[in-house]
């Protein structure tokens, strides 16, 4: 089984699961289209990563890819471009509701399996002092995660309320991969 990321959260989840696999990061341009529904660009995404691993394989594999965003009113919010665009990202979820979707993929090469799905975890921020929301920027960990926070650190403080999967937040919907991988055959090692 090959993980098609370049994600140690998802690597992380994937491993407390009892899966053995290989982990390749993808090559693919991220950027999103014109007018794309959030769950098309998402799964657009995952498929992508799971092809661009594909191309590269000489054996059959279970691929696995996925990607996550965050969504608040209609708004979009990927990985921050600096710490004005963490700024930005956490003003806006402070004391709001936003929804965290992830796309994922799964591929069985040797037979052409193919399952994709979306699921969505709703998280509530408490009110952010804008102290805190610039102290939480100097600890360096919202950039390299959509919304600029991770639930699985420092920003767990931020967050008052989830409502669905924590590992979907966290990057990776851990039960409803589980489910395929077992639906599909696929051992896990323990």
């Amino acid at each position: 089984m090959i993980l098609a990321s370049a994600s140690p959260r998802r690597k992380e989840l994937l491993l407390q699961s009892g899966y053995k696999f290989k982990v390749i990061e993808p090559d693919v341009n991220e950027n999103l289209k014109a007018d794309e529904d959030p769950r098309d660009y998402i799964t657009r995404i995952s498929k992508e990563k799971v092809k661009s691993v594909a191309r590269e394989l000489d054996i059959n594999e279970i691929i696995i890819a996925a990607d996550t965003i965050v969504l608040v009113e209609g708004l979009i919010l990927g990985k921050p471009k600096d710490s004005h665009d963490a700024k930005r990202m956490l003003d806006i979820l402070s004391g709001n509701q936003h929804s965290v979707i992830s796309g994922f993929v799964i591929m069985n090469t040797s037979n052409n399996y193919f399952h994709s799905q979306t699921v969505e975890t709703k998280v509530t921020f408490r009110d952010i002092a804008p102290d805190e929301i610039e102290g939480y920027i100097k600890t360096g960990e919202p950039f390299d995660k959509a919304g600029a926070y991770a639930i699985q650190g420092q920003g767990a403080s931020l967050v008052k309320r989830i409502e669905g999967s924590y590992t979907n937040v966290v990057g990776l919907p851990l039960a409803e991969i589980v489910d395929i991988l077992d639906s599909i055959g696929v051992d896990r090692v323990y």
